[in-house]
């Protein structure tokens, strides 16, 4: 398949039928924005001879990263290199992250040794550095950050923010002054994700009269003027820290910067009003989102309906469920799930139901969440065989990203600590059998549980020593004896 240069142009309503009929996104996104109604079109495309522009395969790949579907990206930027696009190296950058999200770390670290040595730039060592920084390594992603100045490879705040964001997740916190420290001798701009990183390093000690001076600094410094991520940033510390007062001026601030409309501010906003507790400017907000966006977005609604719920306005979240229900396009889950969590914690079972049938007649199928909503109603009111359907339900609908669900411990040990009470043998074994759709192998704790069962019930099994060999259990020395009860050596 042809690729044209960058030099053409970027209109696609007049190019030959030699070409794709519509712009490359929107036929990938033709039947929605699931990984695997993307899956398939993206299939269908690269089985067609059909061309595209070179430029609106990187405007594909940036909508594919921007929704998460990052293996389609990577099948995408991948079957592209193999009929002839040449990769610049941001392109060979952007790979590199995609084929770490798509096939691991290691896959990565392949990919990056095997570049030509003209590739291996500032672009390259720091896509693999934010991927060392995603998976949680430290030591490796140290290690590369030495090896970027050693090289004296031109570096910028990125690398930076990095290493500071990996710091926060690890709760290394202590470490972000010393790198803010780096940064500033070495020349280092920070920008506005550096300064926000280091306000919340000092908000989790308590410091904020430490994030009122950076403010400060930020301000004087004038290089990098405060953007609605900063005051975004800074009402959060001050809800956070219960100083509501200063929240409502840093979001006032906000609104006032956010003169381009930026969806995810008004969002943001809705959020943090809602969490003040302030029911009526959460509404103003939401007007004004809905005057800027009149094509109101899924994600918008879902954000609405959970400041809502989070303020027990349960009328108001349904009105608004009403409305998004009767003008959307595509019927999300996600917004069904957010009214069913919030009737079953009122305790309204029927009317959670009713809405999770409703949606599934509207082609919503019950996902994970869905499922997880109902086991916690179920568990609470002790209703251990409907929540262990919801395991079986789960387990079945699995995750969105491929991924198997398997329930928490916790509600592992809810639930066999009630079979050991009712004295439910059977139930037991068939939880059991759920549990092993998802886990190959299960911990001796479950096992010494359901033994624990067997012995309240005054049951037999002489099977189990067979059982528990073949599991690879081992039990401990008070599971053995209580196995001599049910089981003879």
């Amino acid at each position: 398949m042809a690729l044209q240069p960058f030099g053409r142009t970027k209109s696609v309503s007049k190019r030959s039928k030699k070409y794709l009929e519509e712009a490359l996104y929107r036929r990938l996104f033709r039947d929605g924005g699931s990984e695997i109604s993307v899956r398939q079109q993206l299939n269908q495309f690269l089985k067609s001879s059909k061309r595209v522009y070179k430029w609106e395969v990187g405007d594909t790949l940036k909508k594919l990263r921007g929704r998460r579907l990052y293996y389609p990206a990577f099948k995408l930027s991948e079957a592209m290199a193999e009929r002839g696009m040449n990769k610049t190296v941001s392109d060979q950058a952007i790979h590199l992250d995609l084929v770490a999200k798509a096939k691991g770390i290691t896959a990565a670290e392949n990919y990056f040794i095997n570049l030509p040595e003209a590739s291996k730039n500032h672009l390259s060592y720091g896509a693999l550095l934010n991927c060392y920084c995603k998976e949680l390594m430290v030591e490796e992603a140290e290690g590369l950050l030495e090896k970027m100045k050693e090289l004296n490879l031109e570096l910028s705040s990125m690398p930076y923010n990095s290493i500071m964001t990996l710091y926060t997740r690890r709760g290394q916190l202590e470490k972000i002054p010393a790198i803010i420290q780096e940064m500033k001798s070495s020349h280092i701009m920070l920008d506005s994700f550096s300064y926000n990183i280091w306000m919340r390093a000092l908000a989790a000690s308590s410091d904020i009269l430490g994030v009122e001076r950076v403010v400060e600094e930020m301000k004087r410094d004038g290089r990098v003027a405060p953007d609605w991520t900063t005051y975004s940033n800074i009402a959060s510390i001050y809800v956070d820290a219960g100083s509501f007062e200063k929240a409502d001026k840093a979001l006032k601030e906000l609104e006032k910067i956010n003169a381009h409309k930026n969806l995810s501010a008004y969002q943001i906003l809705i959020t943090l009003y809602g969490r003040t507790g302030n029911l009526l400017e959460v509404y103003r907000v939401w007007r004004s989102l809905r005057l800027a966006f009149p094509k109101t977005a899924n994600i918008s609604y879902l954000n609405m309906i959970q400041a809502l719920v989070k303020l027990k306005d349960l009328p108001g979240a349904a009105k608004c469920f009403k409305e998004w229900e009767s003008s959307c396009t595509t019927y999300d889950i996600r917004i069904v799930n957010a009214l069913i969590g919030a009737f079953a914690k009122e305790g309204s079972l029927e009317k959670a139901k009713d809405l999770k049938e409703s949606a599934h007649r509207r082609g919503a199928k019950p996902n994970v969440k869905t499922w997880e909503i109902f086991l916690e109603y179920y568990l609470q009111n002790e209703d251990v065989k409907s929540a262990a359907e919801c395991v079986d339900n789960a387990i079945s609908a699995g995750r969105g990203d491929g991924r198997n669900w398997v329930p928490s411990p916790e509600t592992v040990r809810t639930m066999m600590r009630h079979f050991e009470q009712q004295k439910d043998v059977d139930g037991a074994e068939a939880f059991l059998k759920i549990l092993k759709k998802t886990e190959d192998q299960l911990e001796a704790a479950v096992f010494e549980s359901l033994i624990r069962t067997y012995v309240a019930a005054g049951r037999k099994e002489p099977t189990m020593r067979r059982r528990l060999k073949m599991e690879n259990v081992e039990l401990s020395e008070v599971g053995n004896k209580l196995l001599d009860k049910i089981c003879d050596k």
